[in-house]
């Protein structure tokens, strides 16, 4: 499913030519069929704060919860994307990574699972509030499109869901933003490789070890291409919501891998630190 339509999708396919403010004047731009549906059947407050004006083109984030958002700049981990608030003047691995064994080659977010942001992550994946999307994706594409675009990619695989999660909750939120950034790029969407074949419980409350433990063998190749040798020296883009401990994204780098991927990198709207 398609959330901003057709008039989106022509939107987004310009939006690799664009940078910076023009990336945010396309998103407004594309967002005016949101207010005009959106806007008979609900309210133009922010539905995070409840406090302020706010609309469709928004995400119905108002702005001052709009201003509670923190980006992630440098300095960061150059594998997992950790933010570093002191002072570093050349590039460095955090403990987190020196002491663990990514698969994947880095992982970018955008900004930090903290406050407004994690609230809208919740209502977004367990109240399916759909219409937070473009708040998401006004975090996530004007930082992820320009990093992406000088590079060559051989398409997006979104984190899966398992089909009893999936039934749940009758969408899956990391193959939504996927969708965006994929005809942003001009890539597939490939949702054809990697299966979730085993459930596992909810990570929120888990620690970092218990994280790990629980996605082990969580994800496997599609049966149709397990054996194929097309993917062999292919580059992936790897997107879910949040990263926090990284063994999600992790282990579903760790299936593009076998299949013979040479290069793995994952972005997310969020990274909890």
């Amino acid at each position: 499913m398609n959330p901003l339509g057709t008039k989106g999708r022509e939107t987004w396919n310009m939006r690799s030519r664009l940078s910076g403010t023009q990336i945010r004047r396309g998103l407004l731009e594309t967002a005016r069929v949101w207010d005009e549906a959106l806007s008979l059947l609900y309210p133009n407050e922010c539905q995070l704060c409840r406090q302020e004006p706010a609309h469709a083109h928004t995400g119905f984030v108002g702005i001052e919860c709009e201003r509670l958002v923190r980006p992630i700049r440098p300095p960061y981990c150059q594998q997992c994307g950790l933010p570093y608030s002191g002072a570093i003047t050349q590039t460095f691995v955090c403990a987190n990574c020196r002491d663990l064994s990514f698969e994947f080659d880095q992982a970018r977010a955008a900004v930090e699972a903290h406050g407004p942001v994690l609230d809208a992550i919740h209502q977004y994946k367990y109240q399916r509030a759909l219409w937070l999307e473009p708040f998401f994706l006004q975090c996530l594409l004007p930082v992820a499109l320009p990093d992406l675009n000088s590079q060559h990619w051989d398409g997006i695989v979104p984190v899966p869901l398992h089909p009893t999660r999936l039934r749940e909750r009758e969408f899956n939120q990391a193959e939504r933003l996927a969708s965006a950034l994929a005809r942003s790029l001009h890539v597939p969407l490939r949702t054809d490789l990697v299966r979730r074949h085993r459930w596992t419980a909810t990570q929120t409350r888990l620690h970092r070890g218990e994280r790990l433990t629980n996605m082990r063998h969580a994800f496997s190749p599609n049966p149709k291409v397990a054996n194929s040798t097309d993917f062999t020296g292919t580059r992936w883009i790897v997107i879910d919501d949040v990263f926090t401990t990284g063994a999600t994204t992790n282990a579903v780098a760790h299936v593009l891998k076998r299949l013979g991927a040479s290069e793995v990198v994952v972005w997310t709207v969020a990274r909890g630190t």
